[in-house]
């Protein structure tokens, strides 16, 4: 299953494309949308969705995760990077796929297994369920490959659930 993981925000929006097939996973290709800043918001609104669909375009994932907003101190902020997030589900939505979002803490949780976990500890964990050398930069990049891993855990939970449940129903 090809999971794109995303890290919305509106100056810089980060992505991570991982395959994951039965507990093993590989990168893709990461990188990030950026805007520059001082551009007129709505422009900045119409770059992340065009890239957006681009991006969706070129990778062609199955599914997608993203992380859920996060107010924390800057409300104005959080006012903009949910408007991004906004534009970024209608185009993922048009071409037609399915987004789960993740808190944070889920995310700590799956790829570390502490949801209080440092920023470093699951970038850390991050490089090494991929094998990778080096963490991808920028930190919005890294932080989308941890959403994407998350998915990937998640969704092979839920689907041992479902399989246990059809079993015990037989």
């Amino acid at each position: 299953m090809r999971i794109l993981g995303i890290d919305p925000g509106y100056g810089i929006t980060g992505f991570g494309l991982i395959e994951a097939d039965r507990g093993n996973c590989q990168l893709i290709r990461c990188g990030a949308i950026t805007t520059p800043a001082g551009m007129d918001f709505s422009a900045r609104l119409e770059i992340i969705y065009e890239d957006m669909r681009q991006l969706l375009e070129l990778s062609k994932p199955d599914t997608v995760a993203m992380e859920e907003l996060f107010f924390g101190q800057n409300v104005t902020t959080g006012i903009g990077v949910a408007q991004s997030r906004g534009v970024m589900l209608l185009a993922i939505r048009q071409a037609g796929l399915e987004v789960t979002s993740y808190k944070p803490m889920q995310v700590k949780q799956a790829v570390v297994g502490y949801g209080n976990a440092t920023k470093h500890q699951v970038q850390d964990m991050t490089k090494r369920l991929l094998h990778l050398k080096e963490m991808p930069k920028p930190d919005d990049a890294a932080d989308a490959i941890a959403i994407a891993l998350c998915h990937a855990r998640a969704s092979t939970s839920l689907l041992a659930n479902a399989n246990c449940r059809m079993q015990n129903a037989k």
